[in-house]
């Protein structure tokens, strides 16, 4: 074979192998297993299936960046990986794709053992931050490299990816090229060429971190709806609080490598188990606290607990009240009564934030324009609405 033919057929394999990456087809690129076999690798029933990790750890140059990972996604849940730059979210997520080789721990889809299956053997599709569109392909083709990469009918091939554009109204534009189209239409090609091959888990890593609020927002609930509309398993990693609230059944919020709180939306932010959580997920007043006489002796006053906590006498802990659970008051309120007065005060539109002393405590209350820096005020910071952390 002569040097150029030589070179031809090496970015050929090169191409196709990237592309089973994108899509989860079998590009006819021999990946050897960890046990060296290459021709029976296991591959997962075509029926939906729990994703279960078990004991995943991962580190890269000595510095450990997954710690003993273990959770469960029920078929068709929409689970969230959420958690600061750095936390090991995007490794994991790559851990199951097959992207990337956990030191230690299990990976089942389905109740069968995946851990060593090559990326592009798992019933896993993913979404990349940057969409990773083939530039010279038009979207038609781009949604449909991972089909004709497995030698699907042509047919076939048409009628579902004219399904899958139509399904995310992209069917107008099948025959532009990725620099024809906006942020927002290259992130629908991207789903619509993940969706199209049917995987039973579809992974998300940042899809949406590089469009404007506006849009990110309509995408979020479009996603959703999506999600919803199909029934599929979907896992997205974000570090966007209001992006993980929206869009997800379940969140796993993630530091350091390892898992501090899994609960759905409402329950993580509701009840945040440490200050880590509690000021991730929103904001939050931190009061430092001390049990004692059945009530909290804390920096703005003696507060009362709708239920007495499981402290013994003269504990110090540590309580969390969201600023939006505060309550302005016209005179002194019954139970847990604060007068404060205003250090700072920010408009929002909709709403507007207090900065108030003692404390300080920031309160979100809806706009009134009769405040005013410096005026004194009654709060009310409601017994039930108070949160004990674990730290």
């Amino acid at each position: 074979m002569g040097k150029q033919a030589l070179l031809r057929r090496s970015g050929q394999l090169v191409f196709a192998a990237i592309g089973g990456l994108l899509t989860g087809g079998s590009t006819g690129v021999r990946r050897r297993s960890a046990a060296g076999d290459t021709s029976s690798a296991l591959q997962p029933p075509a029926d939906s299936g729990d994703l279960a990790l078990e004991g995943i750890c991962k580190a890269f140059d000595g510095q450990s960046v997954l710690r003993d990972i273990g959770f469960a996604v029920q078929a068709g849940e929409f689970v969230t990986l959420l958690g600061p730059s750095g936390c090991g979210k995007t490794t994991l997520l790559r851990i199951i794709a097959g992207l990337e080789r956990a030191d230690a721990g299990e990976v089942r889809l389905a109740g069968r053992r995946i851990t060593d299956l090559p990326a592009n053997r798992r019933p896993v599709n993913t979404v990349f931050q940057n969409y990773a569109l083939f530039p010279h392909l038009s979207v038609f083709e781009n949604v449909a490299f991972g089909l004709r990469s497995r030698r699907v009918d042509a047919a076939q091939i048409a009628q579902r990816v004219t399904s899958a554009l139509a399904m995310l109204q992209m069917e107008a534009f099948a025959s532009r090229y990725p620099h024809q189209l906006s942020g927002g239409q290259k992130q629908r090609v991207a789903l619509a060429r993940a969706l199209v091959n049917e995987p039973e888990l579809l992974l998300l890593d940042e899809p949406m971190s590089a469009l404007d609020a506006k849009l990110r927002a309509e995408v979020q609930l479009e996603l959703r709806r999506l999600q919803r509309q199909l029934g599929k398993t979907f896992i997205l990693v974000t570090h966007d609080q209001d992006e993980a609230m929206t869009v997800s059944d379940r969140v796993i919020v993630m530091r350091d490598g390892v898992i501090e709180q899994i609960g759905t939306p409402a329950e993580v932010y509701e009840r945040p188990v440490n200050r880590f959580v509690a000021e991730f997920l929103g904001s939050a007043n931190l009061l430092a606290a001390t049990w004692r006489n059945g009530c909290f002796t804390t920096a703005v006053g003696s507060l009362h607990a709708a239920t007495p906590p499981d402290w013994p006498a003269d504990h110090e802990g540590t309580i969390a009240l969201r600023p939006e659970r505060i309550h302005v008051c016209e005179q002194r309120p019954e139970c847990n009564g604060i007068r404060g007065r205003i250090r700072e005060r920010v408009y929002r539109g909709d709403h507007m934030d207090l900065f108030v002393e003692p404390g300080p405590l920031r309160v979100r209350t809806p706009v009134r324009p009769g405040l005013r820096v410096g005026d004194e005020i009654w709060l009310q910071l409601p017994p039930e609405n108070l949160i004990l952390l674990e730290d």
